[in-house]
């Protein structure tokens, strides 16, 4: 439902209480705002952290310091936020620019003296104020589609530089370059039994919600008929102007016989809770479906910033003889809001859909330490690794640990050890902790622990111990051997492990360490010839790479390359 006038005031009110500057940053792009990701949204392990700037499915669009300031972190990396830069400004925020392809001229020469120093292209640095200073409008990188990145775009945040949390991007004004009059659009509500006594529309299993749309944009739920206390999540997103993607929204609110009951607004939060989004939605819904029904309760309390409750925890307790009306009311930044309204009434008549008790010898206590220990394979959970109390399957047969399964998610590490003791000494350096399913096979960093392969991983499921002896694989040079590449700025190669993974990769030119940028999706590594590093004439190329387990693999040959075009037209 669209409340036009509502909006007006909403953003009128924010511009006139706001602590964040308005005027204060420009855009880091001359691209329109038509972001295809935004603050909040609900992404794989992570709520997404700022605003994703379309590039037009192109990368090296100049990227603009958003205000003066210094670069104070410089981050180079194959994975998560690839090519990245932090700049502090004196106002007390820093802005950082993600998924880049490179930077500007004077960020890219100190960036790249380093990688030389250090001998690496994965590379992280700290410039000390004065070191690297940039003013508001100074080109200080390119997008590109680095890293993590899904596609070409500029990943753009703000952050309290003291505290270091995130801050939403539209708080500073960029609201005012995105154009929104869309309402958020709501895909399904499912209701939650949560007490031991409680039944929704009998069942003891959670039931979608019939949502009939009305004409003035509102939905009414089909009314629930409970006992005991029920719970409420919620399948939401939005979209603006321009933006032809479904990206997250900025609130949801609900309400119980009028009075403010749950809530919560994708205003800012703190980087270490950003892993609580596997506890904000329906985990095993998402794993199960894809579907991510973000919940409009609390069934074991967590340290989620985000979260707005009263003492109920955001639960509706249903006893006899009431009838209660609910309303969820879900915003966008803009102010454009959709409106869901229904009721529960009080039902006493069993549950004839069954949710039957899964009940094992291992009941995990969510906040306790828990040690499990069988045929010699031990594991280990930490408190509050998990988030609510289960029963636990657990295993061990033929080797294989058979720990629950992937439907229950994990916050922070949990420990599997399995015994080395009858494991040749020549093979331990090739032997890791495998996950594994009936599709693939997954290295997990391994270590030796008191005469025990040790791993820490962050997903419930089958592990075991695998051997990986083959090497690496160096393939599809960009260029045949003993050819003339004077025309050419760059070239390549493709790089593959098939099982632990690549570890490292390094490469020679005549002798020469020479850098060798990495994009894990393609799978290529690729020199740039404007470093300097190459002769005139004959150059003799060494790559090397290695894998997470110590195998490597040698690739050698050679080119030509000259200044002087005329000697490439006369060797032809």
């Amino acid at each position: 439902m669209r409340f036009s006038l509502l909006a007006l005031l909403f953003s009128l009110t924010l511009s006139a209480q706001s602590p964040y500057p308005q005027d204060y940053f420009r855009s880091p792009m001359d691209l329109p705002v038509h972001p295809s990701g935004t603050f909040g949204e609900l992404r794989t392990n992570h709520f997404h952290a700022g605003l994703d700037f379309r590039t037009n499915q192109t990368t090296g669009h100049p990227v603009y310091a958003a205000a003066g300031g210094h670069v104070s972190r410089i981050k180079v990396s194959s994975y998560g936020y690839g090519t990245a830069l932090y700049i502090d400004h004196p106002n007390g925020f820093t802005t950082l620019y993600g998924h880049l392809s490179a930077y500007g001229p004077k960020i890219e020469a100190y960036v790249r003296a380093k990688q030389y120093e250090k001998k690496s292209f994965d590379i992280e640095l700290f410039p000390k104020p004065g070191e690297l200073e940039v003013v508001q409008g100074e080109v200080v990188a390119y997008s590109g589609n680095s890293g993590g990145s899904g596609g070409p775009h500029l990943h753009f945040e703000y952050r309290d530089t003291k505290t270091e949390m995130i801050l939403n991007p539209l708080l500073f004004g960029l609201n005012k370059k995105m154009q929104d009059t869309k309402a958020p659009a709501i895909h399904g509500i499912v209701v939650y039994p949560l007490s031991d006594d409680a039944v929704v529309n009998e069942s003891k299993k959670p039931m979608l919600i019939n949502l009939k749309l009305q004409k003035d944009g509102t939905y009414i739920a089909d009314k629930v008929y409970a006992k005991g206390k029920i719970g409420f999540s919620i399948s939401t997103t939005d979209k603006s102007t321009g933006s032809s993607g479904n990206n997250g929204i900025f609130k949801v609110e609900t309400f119980f016989n009028g009075s403010p009951h749950f809530s919560y607004m994708f205003d800012t939060f703190a980087f270490d809770e950003s892993r609580y989004v596997n506890n904000f939605i329906d985990y095993p819904r998402y794993y199960n479906t894809g579907q991510r029904f973000q919940k409009l309760f609390v069934k074991t309390p967590y340290p989620l910033s985000l979260l707005k409750h009263t003492g109920t925890n955001g639960q509706f307790t249903i006893v006899k003889d009431t009838v209660k009306n609910f309303r969820i009311v879900v915003s966008d930044f803009h102010g454009n809001k959709t409106l869901v309204n229904g009721s529960i009434e009080y039902s006493d008549k069993p549950g004839t859909v069954a949710d039957p008790k899964h009940v094992t010898p291992y009941f995990v206590k969510a906040a306790n330490d828990n040690n499990y220990t069988k045929n010699n394979v031990s594991v280990f959970i930490p408190a509050n690794a998990l988030y609510d109390d289960f029963y636990m399957d657990f295993d061990v047969t033929d080797s294989v640990l058979h720990l629950h399964n992937a439907t229950v998610p994990v916050h922070t590490a949990v420990t599997v050890s399995f015994d080395a003791a009858n494991i040749p000494k020549e093979k331990l350096p090739k032997t890791f902790i495998a996950g594994f399913t009936d599709k693939r096979i997954s290295y997990n960093n391994t270590y030796m622990e008191d005469g025990k392969l040790t791993a820490k991983v962050k997903t419930l499921g089958n592990f075991k111990l695998a051997m990986d002896t083959t090497a690496p694989k160096i393939f599809s040079p960009s260029f045949a051997e003993g050819k003339w590449l004077t025309k050419n700025d760059t070239f390549s190669l493709k790089i593959s492990d098939d099982m632990s993974g690549i570890a490292t990769f390094d490469a020679w030119l005549n002798g020469k360490w020479i850098l060798m940028h990495y994009d894990y999706k393609t799978r290529i590594i690729f020199h740039n010839f404007s470093d300097g590093v190459v002769a005139e004439g004959r150059n003799d190329l060494k790559v090397t790479v290695t894998d997470n387990v110590g195998n490597s693999t040698t690739f050698e040959t050679h080119f030509f390359r000259t200044q002087n075009t005329a000697a490439v037209e006369n060797n032809k």
